[in-house]
């Protein structure tokens, strides 16, 4: 999960000033936040890891931290009541949260399983809840080291992504979408082209479109695959108030243990 919270904070300068090449400096601008990505990544992990529903997770999380989401309209309207029922939404938000089902669980139908569960309660279109399983599995499957290009083959056969085209063609025309069919594949494909961690984030920034979103998943993924850095970490975790940062010590502790009873 901590490669998604990377992503939202790096990509969050750029989601509406886009910068479409990799040599953006400093990796962590100055003015660099957190945003809706990292706070509902954190309470999924909270549902996950402490058996609370995930709709209840959601609205506690994010109206306590309501001025630091970048909430879609409707989303807000979901958020602001206890009652609201899911609105079957194919935002691109289904996807960005979900790294932590792939982390916890122990067998891939699991995963997809807990992606489900935390998706269908606001993103319960089919593109919905289809976006946030691919990214899962692209998850999964890297962390049990699946070469790159048999991930994307997966990914295409299972789910119908088309990742066909590369980073520098997506670069050419990627306008800014909130749709999980127009961006989660383009974050697949940035995270499956990288040589490093770092170096898949500056793909996500590099394409535009929704560029934290697409970092935030991006880097689920990158992370994943290579792990990251110690100086990247800390710069990242520094932004987070105390409350996350349990959140997400209480989860490495639980999946470092998870991992270790699955070898």
């Amino acid at each position: 999960m901590l490669g998604a919270i990377v992503g939202d904070i790096v990509g969050s300068v750029f989601e509406f000033n886009n910068y479409k090449a990799k040599d953006f400096e400093p990796l962590f601008s100055s003015e660099a936040r957190y945003t809706d990505d990292t706070i509902c990544t954190v309470a999924v992990a909270d549902a996950l890891l402490n058996d609370k529903f995930p709709a209840e997770c959601l609205r506690e999380w994010g109206r306590r931290y309501w001025k630091n989401g970048s909430w879609g309209q409707k989303f807000i309207n979901w958020l602001a009541s206890d009652l609201s029922p899911a609105y079957n939404s194919y935002g691109n938000g289904s996807a960005m949260r979900v790294s932590p089902c792939a982390w916890i669980a122990q067998s891939h139908d699991q995963a997809l399983q807990l992606a489900t569960m935390v998706t269908e309660v606001t993103h319960n279109h089919p593109d919905g809840i289809k976006g946030a399983k691919a990214v899962t599995s692209a998850i999964y499957w890297a962390k049990c080291q699946t070469d790159n290009d048999e991930i994307r083959q997966m990914i295409s056969e299972l789910y119908g992504y088309d990742l066909s085209r590369s980073v520098d063609e997506i670069r050419l025309n990627n306008p800014h979408s909130e749709a999980c069919e127009k961006s989660v594949p383009e974050a697949i494909t940035c995270a499956l082209e990288s040589v490093s961690f770092e170096d898949a984030i500056r793909n996500a920034i590099s394409i535009g479109g929704d560029s934290d979103t697409i970092a935030a998943i991006c880097g689920s993924i990158a992370e994943a695959m290579y792990g990251v850095s110690d100086e990247i970490t800390s710069s990242a975790l520094r932004l987070l108030p105390d409350d996350m940062l349990g959140i997400i010590e209480q989860f490495n502790q639980t999946v470092g243990k998870a991992n270790t009873e699955g070898l």
